[in-house]
Order: structure tokens, then sequence, then C-alpha cells
């Protein structure tokens, strides 16, 4: 049904925190609304182009692509305020009548945000002159330069202005008129009409509609405060007049502008007379500049001749197998046009490698190409681990392919800038993204805008559950306290969060998206500048996908550097290694794994991977390439399976014999979706890009084309001579296998990776663990752990010092670390630079005064001392912490003296200084006591993040040790049914809710010598969840859980005891073990005198030599009950001896 009325001014989300309607929320009420073309005009962007047009099209609506623009007063190079105090802009809306004008628009919109931007992204006439073909103009609202002239009394000012935009956009300009129930508006149209009388103009009518029901008012205008900083009770803020910004119906516009019938049927005629298609499923790829003395120009060839070099390089002898392989690969290229992209990849993967910049060995389905191993995009030999080139290209479904790039994370931008070189700084640009109001996000937000208290907002914030992407919807069914909140006092608060959940609030830079034009960039898509300056493209990744631009990912890999680092600190002992080439059947690594000794390992760290790895017991790289595919959600019910059929104890079984060369490597278990792919191909006679198109569509569940598929495979079964009933049991396991099955050329690639991290960390512990400590020294959490790993490791790692450590983690010896200076609080780069500098030109540093008089000062100042003395790093010069605390400001004085003076000798040497200058004399530090130990602590945690001289737990030291029941690092065997005790620190809290709805949590204990996870069911929880805070001191009462060791104690709690009443509650007996010798009834009496002084609710325990048994004789006090007072414990021990007194 044609629409009479057609919206054409309207906001989305896009409009960022002006805009309370999402995309779909849009369409949805186009769609209920019976309309059939509506325009979207977002405020100064095209962010939502995109994906409007693609749900419009897809709802049957025919999207209208515009925008609101901001246009200059003057030139748009002129960046000042109004004499009234304005930003030097109006309002216009332009719509894209054909793909002419959608260009020009991008060209505009990008301006507006490069050139003109101030305050808002800004044009101006000479712009709109220069890029008005194919577009249609509307003078906007009330902030729009025609109504604001006519308000302000200036009808001639508003004639010229008119006029103007006429001439610019002929036939296509039109004088707006809206109707919100505000007064200026009223008497704007009174001055429209007489404008267009006068002119003879059309007139247009539109609603701006910013939200899409009427009763989204109030959280659109909280949305308002959001993007403008205030609070809703400011009386200065912005604000819309009315609640009537919302998307009417056509009887609703037609009742408002019944008196301009001609204002309505020209809506419908701007929407008639435009014809804007998006070329989507083109592809746009940029021209790979051949080098002019290549034997070829043509891209094909020249792909021919690198791959064939590169492979004659890596195999040697090219084998008939290997030459199939690749013509085929090249031939699938060259019909899919794709040349030119394996190149463009091959020669920044080649400049990164020739600049030494760390490169990952392949990440997704590239690995499954010989082409990518020829040109060194990719380290893994497809042949070798049986990667099917069709998971990545098949020639049945074009797409572009997919490589992305792992690059060292510290070095990655020098790739995007080589790119930038090459193609072009107008035809590379960063891609966009855009944050989402999430639910603990937007309850914050509007929290704060209503006036709530921060501690308020923080409590309704904290009773959503810690889960990823989790909703408000879904976070009331499960937390109790959220319910409440939003059934009593907050329920207007929840309210208006949840018609704002999800919608988008900032723009900012995609971590690793790059998008390469065949030209200029603006001609494909409008360009964006952030406040911080960076240029990126307004479409986002999707966007620039669906418009066939060639989008690639440059991600930066933490462990990439890792292991660039660790190679490093090994040339520095003299030795070389090649991680490229390392064997692969190094026994002692694969000792690691079945160990679960991972902790820094890429990929296996987490903890339930360890406990798999212990079992399982990997001894070949295709095991680890079959662990890093099964360890996630789904296919992980099938570890168990694959663990027993590798170690002999189940049966290994193929359904078909033709499967066993398939599956061989996994026991007989459908891992990878190459195997779903293989199946095919050998059983029912697909070929693999069939094969390929059958995968996708069974991970997809797509019904249809799996039943057509279904029927294929058994004919081709048939074909083999297998029955019908074999075939039909074969697709039925490999459906359900492909819902989960992993691609294996990123298992593989990644495989590789974490066996690197696993021989460097066998080989070269020090230097390992400290490259992983300084990639990691921003991130407190990671550098307790990691600490931690190197004490089971048998390494220290030693406070920071002045005149030892360096700017990062540096191995002193094979089990020594030196702390990194990088890691403390306040002490930037350039004063360490400074200082390491210093120190090696000229020695150690032997005080405070002597550091401050050798070294910059405008770089080492008060902040950097303060902290250099809180974390310890000023231990190994003279004086306590106190002391050298209370003398910075002199030690500055002093060394600003010796500075000048040492200055003012070399002019002297010049100039003959004329009387002799006054040494000047070193301070002497004051006599005043040190910090206690807690405070010297507390400002080493304050400026580390953690211990490292000491820990707060050493206070509680008896308790622990008498109370806790296992040995830390010693090897011991635990039974489930076994009850341990454990005392320590509460850190790294995770809350969580169980199947049930039932809130229970985990959580690490820092404890004496090691360190135990605990997991508080339910139960535990309810009872004691108000013990389980940051920093608490408890111990924890429980089972250990399956497959804990001492390498990873895991506790399932039963009850958890604060320190102060463990005493009490753990004392059972106390134990005395007399010596051997004469015992006298005197010495029983001495002790039970000394016992009465210290009555509670303990048995009393004798421990009496035996006649000549080895064993002594055991001897309860039935008449007096003790307590376990430190006290008397003490006593006890100083009497009998340390070990021969203790408490069960």
């Amino acid at each position: 049904m044609t629409s009479e009325f057609v919206h054409l001014h309207n906001h989305s989300d896009y409009s960022l925190l002006d805009g309370a309607q999402r995309i779909d929320q849009l369409v949805n009420t186009i769609d209920d609304l019976k309309m059939d073309s509506v325009a979207l005009t977002e405020h100064g962007n095209m962010f939502s182009v995109v994906p409007y047009y693609k749900d419009a099209k897809k709802a049957g609506i025919k999207p209208i692509i515009g925008c609101e623009i901001y246009v200059a007063t003057g030139s748009r190079f002129e960046k000042k305020t109004t004499a009234e105090g304005g930003w030097g802009n109006n309002h216009l809306i332009l719509l894209a009548q054909n793909y002419t004008g959608y260009k020009n628009l991008m060209k505009l919109v990008t301006a507006g945000y490069l050139e003109g931007f101030y305050y808002r992204p800004r044009v101006d006439v000479d712009l709109l002159r220069q890029y008005s073909g194919g577009l249609i103009c509307m003078s906007a609202c009330l902030k729009g330069e025609i109504p604001e002239k006519m308000l302000r009394g200036n009808y001639e000012g508003a004639k010229e202005a008119a006029l103007r935009f006429a001439e610019i956009f002929p036939d296509r300009f039109y004088l707006e008129i809206q109707n919100h129930g505000i007064p200026e508006e009223e008497a704007n149209i009174q001055n429209m009409k007489k404008l267009a009388a006068d002119l003879d103009l059309p007139l247009v009518c539109t609603n701006d509609a910013h939200y899409a029901k009427q009763s989204h008012w109030e959280a659109h205008d909280i949305h308002i405060c959001l993007g403008t900083g205030k609070e809703r009770s400011d009386p200065n803020r912005l604000r819309y007049a009315t609640p009537e910004f919302y998307f009417k119906t056509q009887d609703e516009m037609h009742t408002l502008f019944k008196e301009f019938p001609k204002a309505i049927e020209n809506t419908r005629r701007i929407a008639d007379s435009i014809d804007v298609e998006l070329r989507m499923g083109e592809y746009h790829l940029p021209n790979f500049p051949i080098p002019e003395d290549s034997p070829t120009q043509d891209s094909d060839e020249y792909l021919k001749m690198l791959t064939q070099a590169g492979a004659e390089l890596l195999y040697g002898e090219i084998t008939p197998d290997i030459q199939k392989r690749i013509d085929h690969e090249l031939l699938v290229i060259r019909n899919m046009g794709f040349a030119g992209y394996f190149l463009i990849t091959a020669d920044f993967v080649k400049y990164s490698k020739d600049m030494k910049i760390p490169v990952g060995p392949g990440r997704g389905s590239a690995a499954g190409s010989i082409v990518s191993f020829a040109l060194g995009i990719t380290s893994i030999d497809p042949l070798k681990y049986n990667l099917l080139f069709e998971r990545f290209l098949n020639p049945e479904r074009i797409s572009l392919p997919d490589i992305d790039i792992d690059f060292c994370i510290e070095r990655r931008g020098e790739v995007i800038d080589y790119i930038k070189d090459q193609y072009g700084d107008n035809s590379v640009t960063q891609i966009i993204t855009f944050g989402k109001m999430k639910a603990k996000q937007v309850v914050r937000d509007v929290g704060r805008v209503m006036g709530y208290s921060f501690g308020e907002v923080d409590k309704i914030a904290k009773a959503i559950p810690n889960e990823l992407n989790i909703t408000l919807d879904a976070a009331l069914e499960k937390s109790h306290d959220l319910q409440d909140y939003s059934e009593g006092d907050y329920k207007e608060l929840m309210s208006h969060a949840k018609v704002l959940e999800g919608m988008h609030r900032h723009a900012s830079i995609h971590a690793a998206g790059v998008v390469i034009a065949p030209g200029d960039l603006t001609d494909y898509v409008p360009l964006y500048r952030s406040s911080s300056g960076d240029v990126t493209s307004q479409y986002d990744m999707k966007g620039l996908e669906e418009l066939g631009l060639l989008k690639m990912d440059f991600l930066g890999l933490r462990t990439l550097t890792v292991i660039d680092k660790a190679v490093k600190l090994i040339e520095q002992k003299g030795e070389k290694i090649d991680i490229e080439k390392l064997p692969l059947d190094d026994a002692k690594v694969y000792e690691i794994f079945a160990k679960g000794f991972t902790i820094g390992v890429f990929q296996f760290e987490s903890s339930g991977m360890r406990e798999f790895l212990k079992k399982l017991k990997p001894t070949v790289i295709e095991d680890l390439i079959a662990m890093n595919a099964l360890y996630r959600p789904g296919p992980m019910k099938n570890i168990d399976d694959f663990i027993s059929r590798k170690n002999g104890q189940q049966k290994i079984v193929y359904p078909h014999p033709l499967m066993e060369p398939i599956l061989k490597e996994t026991y007989g278990i459908i891992v990878y979706q190459e195997q779903v792919m293989q199946i095919a191909h050998e059983i029912a006679g697909f070929t693999l890009a069939e094969a390929d198109i059958m995968r996708r569509a069974m991970g997809k569940k797509i019904k249809s084309l799996m039943d057509e598929l279904s029927i294929k495979f058994v004919e081709g079964a048939g074909k083999k001579d297998i029955p019908k009933k074999k075939a039909e049991d074969v697709f039925a396991l490999i459906e359900k296998f492909a819902q989960y099955g992993f691609n294996k050329s990123h298992s593989t690639a990644y495989a590789y990776v974490a066996y690197q991290t696993a021989w460097l960390k066998t080989h070269y512990p020090a230097e390992f663990m400290s490259a992983n400590l300084t990639s990691e020294m921003g991130t407190i959490d990671r550098v307790v752990i990691l600490i931690n790993e190197c004490k089971k490791q048998g390494i220290e790692v030693t406070p920071p010092d002045i005149n030892v450590s360096f700017e990062d983690f540096r191995p002193v010896n094979e089990s020594t670390i030196s702390y990194g200076l990088n890691a403390i609080k306040n002490v930037g780069a350039k004063a360490l630079e400074t200082i390491i500098e210093e120190r090696g030109e000229n020695g150690k540093f032997e005080s405070i005064f002597d550091l401050c008089a050798r070294v910059d000062q405008q770089k080492v100042n008060k902040r950097v001392l303060e902290s250099l003395i809180m974390s310890g790093t000023m231990d190994s010069v003279e004086g306590t912490r106190a002391q050298k605390f209370s003398a910075v400001d002199e030690a500055i004085r002093y060394g600003q003296q010796m500075q000048s003076e040492k200055d003012r000798n070399q002019v002297d040497l010049f100039g003959g200084g004329g009387q002799d200058d006054e040494l000047i004399k070193t301070p002497d530090l004051q006599k005043m006591a040190d910090w206690k130990e807690k405070e010297s602590l507390e400002k080493e945690k304050e400026v580390l993040g953690l211990y490292v001289t000491g820990h707060p737990l050493l206070e509680h030291a008896e308790d622990l040790e008498e109370f806790t029941s296992i040995t830390f690092g010693e090897e011991q065997e635990f039974s489930k049914k076994d009850t341990i005790v454990v005392g320590g620190m509460v850190t790294r809290i995770v809350k969580r809710f169980d199947r049930r709805n039932r809130e229970m949590a985990f959580f690490d204990l820092d404890c004496l010598g090691g360190h135990a996870e605990v997991i508080a069911f339910s139960d535990c929880f309810k009872s004691y969840g108000n013990l389980i805070e940051e920093g608490n001191v408890v111990f924890v009462k429980g089972k250990p859980s399956e497959n804990t060791d001492f390498s990873d104690l895991k506790i399932m709690g039963d009850e958890i005891i604060t320190v102060d009443r463990v005493r009490d509650r753990l004392s059972q007996r106390l134990n005395i073990k007399f010596p051997k010798g004469e015992t006298t009834p005197e010495d029983v009496d001495e002790l039970m005198t000394i016992a009465k002084q210290y009555p509670g609710e303990c048995r009393l325990v004798f421990h009496l030599p035996n006649n000549g048994s080895p064993r002594p004789m055991k001897v309860m006090a039935h008449n007096i009950k003790i307590s376990t007072d430190k006290e008397f414990v003490r006593l006890l021990r100083t009497k009998y001896g340390k070990d021969n007194v203790w408490v069960e």
C-alpha cells in the first residue's frame, strides 16, 4: 500500500545520544504504521545508512538516505562562536535522490568532520555548491537558517537564504514546517507560508522523530542529558519542549497539517522522485602495484610466479601432489578475481618480517591454503596437517576471503602506516565501531542523570550478574535484589533503562580493522574524525563487507610480543634460537602440558583446560590441535571420550572403514569442520566445495538445504555400495558433529604458537616468564598469577631495585627475575630512561641526594621519587623508607643546586669566575622511626598493586600454619572424601548464578606459600557470602575438587571461617608430646597448673613415652578443657619444643 504521507526527517540511536530508537525498532514502527517509505536523517553523520538500508529492504520498505547536516554561518574553516554565543552553524536536511546524490552526501558529511568540525561537523555554502548534484534539500527545524532569521525578524535575510538554497538545489529545495506544539513553530508555519507564496517555493511537513512511541519521551530526555553531560534537574540544560517528537501515524500528520495538503503531498512526491540503489555484492579491490621490472604485469601471472618460487624454497622438490594443489588453488583464485588480495596480504606480511615485526603463523581458515603458505602469509603446511583450501575459499560460494593476521601488539601500527604509504592515505583508514549501552552501563547512566547518588546506582548495577552480554530482562529473572529494586524505589529508573538498553552510546575505533579502497575512500564510504583526532570510516565492519570493500583485521596478539621479547632476552645471554624451526617432538615440552603446568602458555592457561591436559597427557602436536578445538562450549562433552580412546581405556571405532584415515588422528571422533567435509567427499563423492556448503548448512541448521543434501548424500554413498541405512546413520552423525566442529586450520596455527610458548617455558623459564611479566605489567591480577607461577618453577621475582632493575622484568640468572620498574604507578618511561641511562654511565646511586643531583628533575619529579620510595625501589640506598620519604623536597632542592652549580662551573671554565664558590654540603637524613610494616606494605601495594617485600598475611602466620591442613609445594594426593582446611586472603572474586538461578561465587585464596581456587556453591554462598570480600583473611573448609593437586589446588567450600574465629571453631584437641626419657608426675602437675590459667572448650592430649615402643602412649586429660590461645601455645612450645605442640 502506498502511504500518502512519508516521514522525511527522522533520527535513530546512531544520532549518538540524541535519538532513542534502534534501527530494528524504527523499521518495526514503519511496518506497523503501514508506511512504504521513510527517510533516516542522522545529525551530521551517515552511521546508520547500511543497517537501515538492509533492514528496510528486507521489510519491503523503500529506504531514503539522508542527513541533517550542520552548515557553518560563514566559512567552514572559521572556528569561533557567534556574537549571540552560538556555535556558528545552522541545520539543513539533505536527501539522496540518486547514486550521484549519495556520493555527494558522503563527500559533504566527510568534509564536515575532516575540515569543518567546530563543536559539530560543519559544511559551508561553498561545499554545498560543489556537491549539490542529486540531492534534495529541506530547510530543517527551528535551527535552520531560514526559520531562525524569520523568528528574529530578519525576513529579508531569510528570503536571501531561501533564494540561495533554491539556486544551489534547483527544483529540489523545500521549505520545511513542523508542529510539536511549540509556539515558535506555529509562528514559523505562518512565516514559511508567506515565504513560500512570495518566492513560489514548495512546502513540506515533517515531524523530526527521535523516538518510536510517545511514552518514550522521558527516556529520550534522559538520553539528551547523557549526551550533554547534565543532570535532568539542571534548569539550564538542553531539552525538547514537548513530548511530541515521536513517530506519528499518517492520520496524526494529516490532522496537524490539514491546512497544508500540498505539504503532505510533497512528502510523497519527494519519496517517489528518489531512486538510490546501494551496490551490494560487488567487490572493490585495490590494485596491487606490481614492480616495473617484473616479467609480467598481470596479477594472476605474478601471483603464480611468486607462489611457485615460494613453494620451491619451502618444499625443495615439487612433487606432482604439491603441484596439483598449487594449480587448483591458483585456478580458483583466478576465477574468483582475488589475485590482488593475496598479493596485497603477502606484501605487508613480507614487509613485517623484513622489519623484524613478529607475525603470527596464520589464523582462521587461511592456513588451509598452500598459496598462503608459499607466499609466507602463513607458516603452516596445509598438506602436512590435512587442511582444506575449500574451507577458506569456496568456488561455489563467492565471498571475499578472510585473511586475518596477528602481529606483535606493540608494532602493529607500523604495518598500518606501511599500508597507508603503499596505497595512499586517502585510500586507507581504520574502521569505526559503536559502543552500546549494556545492562550495567545503562543503569549507571540513567541513575546519574536522574540524580541518584553514586552509592545507590552502584548498588543496583552490582545486583546485575557479571555475565557477558546479559540483558536487563535476563538479569531481573536471575537477581532477586534487582527485582526488589525495580519494583520499589527504582521502578522509574529501571523502566527508562529498559527503553535505552542496547542503544548506541559512542563511536570508537575498531581494535584491528583496516579498510583499503581502490581509489579515494570517500567515493565508497563517508569518513569520521573522533575527538582525539583519529580518522575512521563511518560504516562499521559489517557495512563495509556488505559494500564489497576490502577490510582486513590487523590483530595485535600479545603472545607474539612475549615470544619476541623472550627470544631477545635469550640472545642477550649469547644464545641464538630459531623459534620458527623448533622440533615438534620434544618430550620435555609435552611433559609440561601433561602436568598442566601451562600458566603463560598460549590458549592452554585456563584451569579447566589444565585439568583436561592432566588426563589427556598429550604426546604429539595433533593432540594439542585437537584439545584447542574441543575445549569450547558444545564439543567439550566429547573430551572425555577423546581422552579415554587415546589412553586405551575405550575402544576406537570407525562408523565406516572409509572414515578411518580421516578420523585416525582424533581417535575416531569428529573434531574438525574439515573432517566433516572429507567424510562427505569420501563417502558420498561430494566435491570439497559442495562439502563446504553442506558443512555451513549443518552449522546454521538450514533445514531445507539439509533435506536436499541428505538425499544427495545417500545417493552418492549408494554409488560406492554403501547401504542406505548406513549412509543415513553417517549423515546423522556428521550433522550432529558439524554444529560443534571447529576450524582445523585455525586450531593448527594456534597450537603451533602454544607449542612455541611451552618450548620457551620448558627450556628458558626465566626469560619466558620475564617476557610474560613485562607484557602483562599493566594488569595486576595477571602479574600476581605469573609471580605465583614463577615460585612454582623455583624462580624468585626480586623486589624492584634502583641499582639493579630495568624498565621491564629481566632475568638476573636462571632462578631470579628482577622486577620491572615500569610496573610502578606514577613512574613514566621517560623518568626510567633518565635513571637507567645515568646509572649505566656513572654507576650506582648512593643516596636519594645522589640520585637527585644526577638526573633530569623535570622527568624525575617529586611524584616519581615518592612512588620509587613507596614501592621499595630505593631500599638499596641509604636510609629507611620513612627517612627518604620525608627528605624528598630537600633532595630535590639539593639536586637543583648541584645542577645549577655544575652549569655555572661550565661557564666559569671559559669566563674565569672571580670569587671562590662555597661547596654545597650534602644534607643528612633526619632521625625518625621507620613506617610500621603494615603501613609500609599498604604503600607498596598502592603503587605496585601487590605486596612484594612482605605480606599482610604474615601477621596471621601462626593461625595460618596451625589450621591449614595441607602443605604447599609438596606433592600430595587428595581423594574426594578428604576434608581440607586452607587459610588465606580472598582475591579475584567472580559471582555467578547456577542453573537454578541461585547465587554462587568463585574466588582465589592467596596463602602463605601458595594459592588456592575456591568454589562457593549456592548453599555455602547463602551462609557465608558476606565473608567473601576482597582482602578478607579467612579459612575455607571443604572438599578438594576433582583433579586437584599441589600445583592447582581447588576447593569446593562447605564452610568459611574468619581468622579471628578460627581457633574457637576448629580447635578440638591440643596435643603435647613429652620428650623421651623420664617423665615424672611433677611434670604433668606443672603442665596442669599452667593449663588451668587458659580455660576453654578444647581437649588436652598427652603423648607420653611408651616403654621402648616407638609409638607414644596417648592420654586424654578428662578433668580439664583448655583454650588454644596463641599466648598459651607459644608458652608450651617454648617449654616442650615447637614440633612437640600442635592443634587438631
